[in-house]
């Protein structure tokens, strides 16, 4: 079994990196902070002092950290994997990011005659444990089936999206729709609320459409808008609009208009500017929505039966 290393245990890479330990896969690992550690380490898990020495024991070394900067440092940098990792072994980068650094980071890794993949994740399906995830997959397709038992471990959905860097895209992609949707939505629910409809109705009845299959619509919607539990965030503003920014920079890169998606990441800066930065990502814009339509979306709606509901009920009546 192929030993993986993993070098970022918060709280994204944190629940990854357990699933595949959970799956048996032989571990070393690298955090700054030394409490990330210590579970992994409880179980089983080898300490590495950087990540250059996790590349050096490591059939597959993953990587899960916050910003663009923070992967070339440490794909790249002092003490980085690039300066470990063995020839014919893999590094692939989880986190979101620019897949024009993908490009720039491959010769480095082809001078040591290894090979380097874009991984990020996505949310998996409701109901799925944490650290559970879709994953979208660039880089050679034989080094992918080779390591997709990896990815397997803690993807309910994998993805192989083509070409180095084609996983980031589809993962900015992902993103960029579902913000833009988000935002509809928002205005959706306070104009048809300021119109007289209770909120909770309103939701219904576009959740029974299209745009109800939705992550956003079962969960999001009845969790943290309605009860207005917009903190705290798994998954903040600060992170979401540096992967708004990252699409919208990739739009300008192809000579590619976003009118909708520039808008929507404007409306992210206007929360970050308002100190809204550690609130939960896709929820903030109906917070910031509330306070401009002058009405509340508060409902006591139950969340689990909520998302029943149409199964149980079909096309009866909500009330």
């Amino acid at each position: 079994m192929q030993t993986v290393g993993f070098i970022g245990l918060g709280k994204m890479g944190g629940p990854v990196a357990a699933q595949i330990q959970k799956a048996g896969f032989p571990m070393v690992i690298f955090d700054v902070q030394e409490a990330a550690m210590r579970p992994f380490l409880e179980r089983g898990a080898r300490l590495a002092t950087s990540a250059a020495e996790v590349a050096s024991l490591a059939d597959v070394t993953i990587t899960a950290v916050p910003m663009p900067k923070d992967v070339e440092a440490v794909a790249i940098g002092p003490d980085g994997v690039l300066e470990g990792i063995r020839e014919d072994s893999v590094y692939v980068d989880i986190s979101t990011s620019s897949p024009l650094l993908f490009k720039k980071l491959e010769p480095h890794f082809r001078e040591k005659k290894a090979w380097i993949m874009d991984a990020p994740v996505g949310a998996g399906q409701p109901g799925f444990e944490p650290g559970v995830h879709e994953v979208m997959v660039g880089g050679e397709r034989a080094i992918y089936e080779r390591i997709k038992p990896v990815f397997a471990a803690y993807g309910d959905q994998i993805v192989y999206a083509g070409e180095l860097g084609s996983g980031a895209v589809c993962k900015l992609m992902h993103q960029m729709i579902g913000c833009g949707i988000s935002q509809a939505v928002a205005e959706g629910l306070t104009l048809g609320t300021k119109a007289g409809v209770r909120p909770e109705v309103v939701w219904e009845a576009v959740r029974r459409g299209l745009v109800g299959r939705m992550h956003i619509m079962h969960e999001q919607i009845p969790q943290q808008v309605f009860p207005g539990k917009y903190e705290p965030a798994m998954f903040t503003l600060a992170l979401l609009r540096k992967d708004l920014g990252l699409a919208t920079e990739l739009g300008r890169h192809l000579n590619v208009p976003l009118p909708l998606s520039s808008l929507v990441e404007q409306i992210a800066v206007q929360a970050i500017n308002r100190g809204l930065e550690n609130g939960s990502g896709y929820t903030v814009t109906f917070q910031l929505q509330e306070e401009a339509a002058g009405v509340s979306l508060r409902a006591s709606v139950d969340a689990e039966k909520a998302a029943q509901y149409i199964t149980t009920h079909g096309d009866a009546e909500f009330s």
